[in-house]
């Protein structure tokens, strides 16, 4: 039998999107044998009145069904921001249960997200050098694998084990540090195709408050892999500037097509990197950036940023 992780969805003030989410994950299969733990962050000291209502209404949302066989909700009467939230909530899930498959408010799943996530944590957990499952994967032309490995990890519906988790440093100097030291930056870049550790130094200069650049370097460092499926089984929602760390323009990072059937097979010859789908996805950072060349040259730095604290928030 299927052991279960339990979800971990961290949400704030966005109440459409909100259910939208929780009534994907409600369509999931096995979602009516899973446990859902729904963390929802209170409000900045500064909030005015119509962000305390839209996250009151998130709240009545997110209580007016079970929408999985369990429902656990941890509302925090201070706002501790998205890094700190995933960061101790995740933390408090892997300790209790060992593993944990986590969702933002803006991640709208296909129907066999938690089936692919589940028998992906299964059937990889011995194996150390992987640490982080990814639901999603970037709409790149040509045929990929079904499944394939990169090297770090992943933020956008995805699932960990206590073993890797373990392993995350939030300090970002020393992350940074090991990577000049170990002359990793291109490599850390994707080939000098996405401004990776800029947004890992921005984070040490608290110009973000990424969590999920260090996770992924973290990872990274360790030599440990990413499991990313050839087909996406999940779309973002928040790309339409409605969240803190959303941003507008970036369609690229998004995908209009789910897994529509189910039949992948793991195994464990092949633990390593896809160089060739690696490439692939390089070619397909470079061509984007380049296709809106325009809007770098107009603000360069804003548009990194819109995609790297979308993505990488």
């Amino acid at each position: 039998m299927l052991t279960l992780a339990p979800i971990a969805l961290f949400v704030y003030d966005r109440p459409s999107h909100t259910k939208q989410t929780l009534d994907a994950i409600s369509a999931n299969m096995f979602a009516d044998q899973t446990s859902l733990y729904v963390f929802i962050d209170g409000p900045k000291f500064n909030a005015d009145q119509s962000t305390i209502e839209r996250i009151n209404e998130t709240k009545q949302i997110v209580k007016s069904s079970n929408w999985c066989k369990d429902l656990i909700v941890i509302e925090r009467d201070s706002n501790l921001g998205l890094a700190n939230s995933i960061i101790s909530g995740v933390t408090e899930l892997v300790n209790k249960f060992g593993s944990a498959i986590v969702l933002e408010d803006d991640l709208v799943t296909s129907k066999y997200f938690l089936t692919f996530m589940n028998q992906a944590l299964e059937f990889y957990e011995s194996e150390n050098r992987v640490a982080c499952i990814s639901g999603y994967n970037y709409p790149v032309e040509g045929l990929l694998p079904d499944i394939f490995f990169l090297k770090g990890a992943d933020c956008w519906g995805w699932a960990t084990w206590k073993r890797a988790w373990d392993n995350f440093e939030q300090d970002g100097t020393i992350l940074a540090k090991q990577i000049q030291d170990r002359k990793l930056k291109r490599e850390f870049d994707f080939d000098n195709s996405f401004p990776y550790y800029q947004m890992l130094e921005d984070q040490i200069a608290c110009k973000n408050n990424s969590w999920a650049i260090r996770w992924y370097a973290s990872s990274f460092l360790k030599g440990q892999l990413c499991l990313y499926p050839g087909k996406s089984f999940i779309k973002n929602i928040g790309l339409d500037g409605s969240g803190t760390h959303s941003g507008n323009g970036l369609d690229f990072l998004n995908t209009n097509s789910f897994c529509e059937n189910y039949n992948l097979v793991f195994n464990k010859t092949n633990i390593q990197e896809d160089k060739f789908t690696k490439s692939l996805l390089v070619k397909y950072f470079r061509d984007n950036f380049k296709k809106d060349k325009f809007k770098f040259l107009k603000n360069i730095k804003q548009i990194i940023y819109k995609v790297l604290n979308q993505f990488y928030s």
